[in-house]
C-alpha cells in the first residue's frame, strides 16, 4: 500500500520542539512527555516544572485552516460556559491557537478518565442527557467555517479519490466500485442527500453543530463520586454541521435487538433535556455507510505517516477490500430495511 496525499508531516516534530513550543507560551516542561492516542494529530501529555500537567495538541498541517480551528475552540468555550463537560483549550497570552516550527497547536488542561461502560443502562441515559446538552449549545448558531457532513464530502469524494489513486487492488476494484455505486445511489435517494447548511430535505430536518465523531473512544468517564463525575469530551477535532443522530449512532453496537435497546436508553436520557426528531433515525444506516467509505479513504490518504502502517497493518490488502465489499453489501441491505425505532 503506497497511496498517499503528502509526505509525512510530523517528521520534524521532535520532543525538543514540543517542549520549545510549550516554553514559547510560558509553560516550562520538566522533560516528561507521553504521546496520547491520536492518529490524525499528535497529542502529548506534558508534565510541567510546577508539578501540573497539560495536553499539547499539534494539528496535522493542511487539514484545517486557522479559522476552522478557532471555530472549534470557540464551540468548546461555549460548551464550557454552558457547563457542558468539555475540556476547552487554555487561553495563553490571550490566544488559544499558537504556532511554532511550522505547526499550529493548542494546550488544554489534562483530565483523565476511562471508556464508558455502554452495557450499563444508567451510563447510556447519562450520555444521552450529556449529548442533548451539547446539542442545545450546538443548535444556538451555525458554524461559519467548518464543513457539513454530506454525501459529497463523505461518500462521493472518498470513492473518487480511492479510484483515482488506484488504492483498491485490481482483483477487487470492479466489485467494490459496483457496491459503492449501489450504496451511494440509495443514499442519494435518502433524506441525507439534500444536506445544506440549514436543512436536510423538504421535511426540514435540522443541521446543527455536532461533536461529529462520537464513538466510545472519544468519551471519557470519571467515577460518579468525584466532582464533575460522569462523561466528558476532551476534543472537538471533527466538529462539523449535521443531523443530531450523527452523535448517537456510533454508540450503538451488536445485533438489531441490542442496538434498539441501546438507542431507547440513549433517547430516554436525551429527551429528558431536548426534543429529538425521530425522523432522523432513518439516517443511521446512510451515515454508517458514508463512514465506511470515508474511513478507507482516510487510511489511504495518511499512509505516508509511519504511525498508520504500524497501527493498521491489515489495511490495503485484497482481503481487506473484499471485506469492504461484503460490508457495503450488508449496508445496502440495512438501508433497505425499516429504520431502528425506539
Amino acid at each position: 500500500m503506497t497511496t498517499t496525499d503528502n509526505a509525512h508531516p510530523y517528521a520534524s516534530l521532535t520532543p525538543d520542539r514540543v517542549l520549545d513550543a510549550l516554553a514559547a507560551v510560558g509553560l516550562r516542561g520538566d522533560g516528561r512527555l507521553l504521546a496520547l492516542g491520536s492518529y490524525e494529530n499528535r497529542v502529548y501529555q506534558a508534565h510541567l516544572e510546577d508539578g501540573s500537567a497539560v495536553v499539547a495538541k499539534f494539528y496535522r498541517p493542511g487539514r484545517w485552516s486557522d479559522a476552522q480551528i478557532l471555530e472549534e475552540h470557540a464551540f468548546a468555550a461555549e460548551l464550557a460556559a454552558a457547563e457542558v463537560p468539555m475540556v476547552a483549550p487554555l487561553a495563553l497570552h490571550g490566544r488559544t491557537l499558537h504556532h511554532e516550527g511550522g505547526f499550529a497547536f493548542s494546550v488544554s488542561p489534562w483530565r483523565g478518565g476511562r471508556t464508558p461502560e455502554l452495557d450499563d443502562p444508567e451510563v447510556l441515559e447519562w450520555i444521552g442527557r450529556f449529548l442533548a446538552r451539547l446539542h442545545d449549545v450546538g443548535a444556538a448558531r451555525p458554524f461559519a467555517e467548518r464543513p457539513t457532513l454530506d454525501l459529497q464530502s463523505f461518500g462521493l469524494a472518498p470513492r473518487d479519490w480511492l479510484l483515482e489513486h488506484r488504492a483498491v487492488p485490481d482483483e477487487v476494484r470492479g466489485a467494490w466500485q459496483a457496491a459503492c455505486a449501489n450504496a451511494l445511489d440509495l443514499i442519494a435517494n435518502s433524506e441525507l442527500s439534500a444536506c445544506t447548511c440549514g436543512t436536510f430535505d423538504s421535511k426540514n430536518l435540522r443541521s446543527i453543530r455536532l461533536h461529529g465523531d462520537c464513538h466510545p473512544g472519544n468519551i471519557l468517564w470519571t467515577p460518579h463520586d468525584r466532582p464533575g463525575g460522569g462523561p466528558h469530551f476532551v476534543d472537538l477535532d471533527d466538529a462539523r454541521s449535521g443531523p443530531a443522530v450523527q452523535d448517537l449512532w456510533m454508540l450503538l453496537s451488536g445485533d438489531r435487538r441490542q442496538r434498539t435497546a441501546q438507542l431507547a436508553l440513549l433517547l430516554d436520557g436525551y429527551e429528558q433535556m431536548r426534543a429529538f426528531d425521530r425522523r432522523e433515525l432513518a439516517l443511521i444506516e446512510p451515515l454508517r455507510t458514508l463512514r465506511l467509505l470515508h474511513y478507507s479513504a482516510w487510511l489511504a490518504r495518511r499512509w505516508s505517516d509511519p504511525i498508520f502502517p504500524i497501527s493498521f497493518p491489515w489495511f490495503g490488502s485484497v482481503d481487506y477490500w473484499r471485506g469492504q465489499v461484503q460490508m457495503l453489501h450488508e449496508q445496502i441491505a440495512a438501508m433497505q430495511q425499516e429504520p431502528l425505532m425506539a
